[in-house]
């Protein structure tokens, strides 16, 4: 199996937000890797990571970094492949790491989801590939007809909680 996307941290304790877009890609059967690289401490890795990924067959790269956040900008500027932004929650409510992320300079794009928003990021790489995959679409469709079903039931179960003064 081949992995399609790769889902890189800066440290390993960024991994229970990040475990959210693994949970998601395994639930739609998309193989993928996950690693932690530093763009301060491993530099060298993450460039030779970033240069052999398409080569690898890697498609998409979700890329989750704190604090400085340098790593999904250093990461896109080493690759052509689309590359995605989880800016993690540590100092100042993760605000510095959402605008490290997205200042991007011209010709280095980095899409960006919300901070801590990991699972958004993993369903933004399985729409990319859904693009050229009928088979991924599907699954792409068949989750989300499931948040939709979801919904509808929960609210089911709201319109069914008594209260004493529910109109």
């Amino acid at each position: 199996m081949t992995p399609l996307i790769s889902i890189i941290m800066g440290s390993t304790s960024d991994l229970p937000i990040m475990d959210k877009a693994a949970r998601l890609l395994d639930e739609l059967e998309i193989p993928f890797e996950i690693n932690a690289l530093s763009a301060h401490r491993t530099p060298a890795e993450v460039e030779e990571f970033a240069t052999g990924a398409a080569d690898r067959g890697i498609r998409v790269i979700i890329a989750a970094a704190g604090m400085a956040a340098a790593l999904p900008g250093v990461i896109a500027a080493n690759t052509t492949l689309p590359v995605i932004g989880v800016p993690i929650k540590g100092m100042l409510d993760g605000l510095d790491a959402l605008l490290s992320i997205v200042q991007m300079p011209p010709g280095i794009p980095v899409a960006t989801v919300a901070v801590n928003g990991a699972m958004n990021a993993a369903i933004l790489a399985v729409q990319m590939l859904a693009l050229g995959d009928e088979t991924v679409a599907r699954k792409l469709a068949d989750y989300k007809r499931n948040l939709k079903n979801k919904i509808v039931k929960a609210n089911e179960e709201l319109a069914a909680t008594d209260y004493k003064f529910k109109c």
